[in-house]
């Protein structure tokens, strides 16, 4: 029997994201959510696609990560989908940060681990819950091949111009500091599938990704080759997101430090937490924002024209480092369901011939499709991204390589 099946994981400090796929036809058997890992009141959320039966829930103290992949083998298991089945072919961790060494997919050994813990000081959120869940991943599977998808890496093709930072170069190679974009899955996903919307090939479109979530990254993408991406050496970098500020002149740090008298971690909670939509006007959430606009909430609206102002620049920004767009494609919970955001983003912009028709706008949906008009010289799509089928895929192909 040939084994088919990947375990897709995404580990986070208290929470593992998790969906089971079968690559003989991309098809997704089980999916679920366990979160508050560490607290008496855990909850695991499991769902088992391929019997079509419903939602299991579980709350109740799960310790550890260790604890927290054990009870999403026991609810695999009880559909037939264990970790121990032969059909499973290998487990494809999502981890954040590959810095410049790691471009491809990678099966985990001993010296990927270690390379993954010394990027900690670049990722300190996100790569230490990362090594956690592939640990305990290999601890319950060593027979199986563990494999690495960076975020990072759909973005290690930007040359040294879009990569660099006009600082001191031994300083910034010294301590890793250079423009590294995260969201990578995503954007390899989105700009692949939107050359196929439009019948061609990814080396024959040029694409500007627009993936507007909670957290927030716009990229160009010339002949499926990323060439900038809005997020640098951390995802603060770029745009306006959800609680974190974007794009800031470094020297409010040092005006915050010495005026404010606030310390490192301080501003760090500033601009990571509690910026960007939530420090403008309190809420994260777009449909709350719309909402307030339509009640008449000029806080809410001066948020969102900020918001839309930024993404408008980084518009216009990669149009012109592309020179040529054959499409700009939104995606992401606020690029897939805010037609308003996608409106204003492109409003004015027809010069570019950028343009969306309000019709095929206000249509909601989970397809790809276009909601430019007929004959646009620029398409504008909704792409929905699907990160957990891009590590699957990346991580399959790579283990039938390896094997």
């Amino acid at each position: 029997m040939t084994a088919t099946r990947v375990l897709v994981l995404n580990s986070g400090s208290s929470s593992v994201k998790y969906q089971l796929l079968d690559m003989r036809d991309s098809g997704r058997l089980a999916s679920g959510l366990v979160e508050r890992i560490g607290e008496q009141s855990s909850r695991l959320r499991h769902t088992p696609l391929a019997t079509g039966g419903g939602s299991r829930e579980w709350t109740g103290p799960i310790a550890d990560h260790d604890a927290a992949l054990k009870a999403v083998a026991e609810e695999l298991a009880k559909d037939g989908l264990g970790l121990d089945s032969p059909e499973l072919a290998a487990i494809g961790h999502r981890v954040v940060h590959g810095g410049k060494h790691f471009t491809e997919p990678t099966v985990i050994d001993d010296a990927v681990l270690a390379e993954i813990e010394r990027l900690i000081p670049v990722a300190p959120l996100h790569n230490p819950a990362n090594l956690t869940g592939i640990r305990t991943a290999t601890a319950l599977r060593p027979d199986l091949p563990q494999v690495a998808v960076f975020d990072t890496a759909f973005h290690t093709t930007m040359p040294e111009a879009a990569a660099r930072y006009a600082i001191d170069v031994e300083t910034a190679d010294a301590h890793r500091v250079r423009r590294y974009g995260f969201h990578g899955t995503s954007h390899a996903y989105v700009s692949r599938a939107t050359a196929k919307l439009l019948g061609k090939a990814p080396e024959e479109v040029n694409v500007i990704v627009l993936h507007l979530g909670n957290g927030a990254s716009a990229s160009a993408v010339e002949k499926g080759r990323c060439v900038d991406t809005s997020m640098g050496l951390t995802p603060l970098e770029g745009l306006v997101m959800g609680t974190r500020s974007g794009d800031t002149d470094p020297a409010v740090i040092f005006h915050l430090a010495r005026v404010g008298e606030m310390s490192i971690d301080e501003i760090d909670t500033l601009l990571n937490k509690k910026s960007g939509l939530i420090g403008l006007c309190g809420d994260n959430d777009m449909r709350e924002i719309r909402r307030r606009i339509d009640e008449g909430d000029e806080r809410a609206k001066l948020a969102f024209d900020i918001y839309i102002h930024r993404l408008k620049k980084y518009i216009g920004a990669y149009y012109a480092v592309l020179g040529h767009v054959d499409a700009v494609a939104f995606t992401a919970g606020v690029g897939e369901n805010a037609a308003p955001v996608r409106e204003a983003a492109v409003a004015g912009l027809g010069s570019l011939g950028l343009a969306v028709d309000d019709e095929l706008n206000a249509v909601r949906g989970d397809e790809p499709r276009l909601i430019s008009p007929a004959g646009a010289r620029v398409a504008v799509a909704v792409v929905p991204t699907d990160e957990e089928l891009e590590i699957a895929t990346q991580t399959y192909a790579l283990v039938k390589t390896t094997n």
